[in-house]
Parts: C-alpha cells; structure tokens; sequence
C-alpha cells in the first residue's frame, strides 16, 4: 500500500469523491481520501491522501487557498452558480471603477451564509442532500477571512463579467462571495466558473491530470514528509524518533530549544522522513499524527 499525496488538476464535470474513487482503482487501495472539496464545474487543486497520509489531511485542509473565478452580474441562479437554473435576469451595466471598488468590503473577517447546495449538515442531513428535496432551512452565517480579492480582468455590458483572484481561508464559499458582491452593487451576480489554484504552497504546477496520473502512478505520489512541506519541520536523532514513533510527549524546548513557532510540527528522522505530527498543548507537544516507523 501506498502512503503519500497525490496533487490532482481536477477536470470540469467530476465530483471531489469521482477522483478519489478512480484513485482507489489507480492505485489499488481502498484507503484514500480528499482534503477540500471542489464543486463538479470547479477546475484545479485537489489533494488527495493515500494510506497513512490521509491522516493527514486535517492540516491540509486548514491551509488557505487560492483561486480564480468569472463572475456574471445581473443573473442569479438557485445554486448561485453556472449549473443551477435562473431566477432572475436584470440588466447591471456596471464599470470596472464600480466593482473594483465594491470588492474592497470583502477583504478581511467576513460573514457568509453557506449556501444551500454546500455540504454542511443541519439535523444530521446535509445542506445539498436538503436542497434536492426543495427544502430550505436556516443557516447560520460563519466567519471566513479573505486575504485578497482582485479583478484582474472586466468586460463591460449588461450583464458584464468580472474575473477575480482571491486567496482565503478554508471554509469561504466563492459562489456566496459572487452572489454578495452582486447584492453590494444593487443586483444579482452568479459565478460562472472556478478554478482552484493553489492549497498552502501546492499550485497547479504541482498538479497532475488524471489521464497523466493513470500513466504513471508512482511518479505522482508525494511522500508525506514533503505533504507536511508547510508545517514548521523538527528534525530528530534516532533516540528521540523511536520515543515519537511510540507517541511520547515532550516538553517544547526539549524538542524545540528556544522556538516559539506556533506549530503544528513536522517532525523528521535523519533520514528526512515524516514520523510524526506534533502540536502545542500547554508547555508541552503531543503527537497529533504518528505515521512513521522507528528506526
């Protein structure tokens, strides 16, 4: 069996759970799963675990992300995207001035009703399952901070479109953030199409199709150690690893001198492989995730 990451540019039309499902079959094995789901119409970055390293993925998941998306205005949609049916259809002859400066007011903490077709549970259901039923409940908004919303192209017209660039915290929904936008400007909006392009620091130059994937299976797996490649890395002598292979616990500056880095930490053996992720809990660190071996 396999462990490790495999960095996927998810096509248009397949479900988050479609890729894990012909991953199971690529490589053979059963446990697999996907940190961050992607909508079927959304392109781009999806990190996919395999073996141990979807343990992992809780701290993939976290990482912010980063995306590019078209936004229509002047057209809602029951599911505030290009795939649901149209509600209303006025005309909105903004300028780019307009909506530029409109964006400003979604950068930074924000609130957002997650939407309908999301995959939130609400009474043990969840929000999308609800949705296909016609039925609508209340939803509680949450908070989501955007680091950056930019239009980086614009084209005029009744109904124009705006293509932006945003990078946000985990949890943010892009198709609420379009529908928002419409309403600050004094209509409606829906988002056209998405691509997701990067998840922490793995961009689509990381990512593989998965006709390329197919092809060459093992060329595409991430080892673990480089799947943490954003946590704060502790490299450990052959004593100390066979204590974090056990799960010990140690005090912080037993394992990390002087360093206040908040963590969580990647720690390594000697050899640069992952044998454990380690969190801050009081004075001391505890193993969150033990994946490797002792030596």
């Amino acid at each position: 069996m396999r462990d490790g990451l495999v960095v996927v540019d998810k096509p248009a039309g397949w479900t988050s759970h479609d890729v894990v499902g012909r991953l199971r079959r690529v490589y053979g094995q059963r446990r697999v799963g996907h940190a961050g789901t992607l909508d079927p119409d959304a392109t781009g970055v999806l990190l996919v675990g395999l073996g141990r390293a979807t343990r992992l993925l809780r701290f993939l998941q976290e990482a912010t992300k980063a995306y590019r998306g078209r936004i229509v205005f002047g057209v809602a949609t029951d599911t505030l995207d290009a795939s649901g049916s149209v509600l209303e259809r006025t005309e909105m002859p903004l300028t780019r001035e307009q909506v530029v400066s409109a964006v400003v007011r979604f950068v930074g903490e924000i609130e957002q009703v997650p939407p309908m077709v999301s995959a939130i549970k609400v009474g043990g259901r969840k929000l999308y399952e609800l949705a296909r039923e016609g039925v609508e409940v209340e939803r509680a908004p949450r908070r989501v901070r955007v680091e950056r919303l930019e239009v980086v192209e614009f084209e005029p017209g009744p109904y124009p479109e705006a293509t932006v660039e945003l990078e946000c915290s985990s949890g943010t929904y892009v198709r609420t953030l379009a529908a928002d936008l419409g309403a600050a400007l004094g209509g409606c909006a829906h988002l056209a199409s998405l691509r997701r392009t990067r998840v922490g620091s793995f961009t689509t130059g990381d990512a593989r199709g998965l006709a390329a994937i197919e092809a060459d299976p093992g060329a595409a797996v991430v080892s673990p150690a480089d799947a943490m490649r954003d946590l704060t890395p502790v490299v450990v002598d052959d004593e100390v690893a066979r204590a974090v292979t056990h799960g010990a616990t140690f005090p912080a500056r037993a394992l990390l001198g002087g360093d206040d880095a908040p963590g969580p930490f990647a720690v390594l053996g000697r050899d640069g492989g992952l044998l454990a992720v380690y969190e801050r809990r009081g004075a001391g660190l505890r193993p969150a995730v033990v994946v490797g071996g002792a030596p």
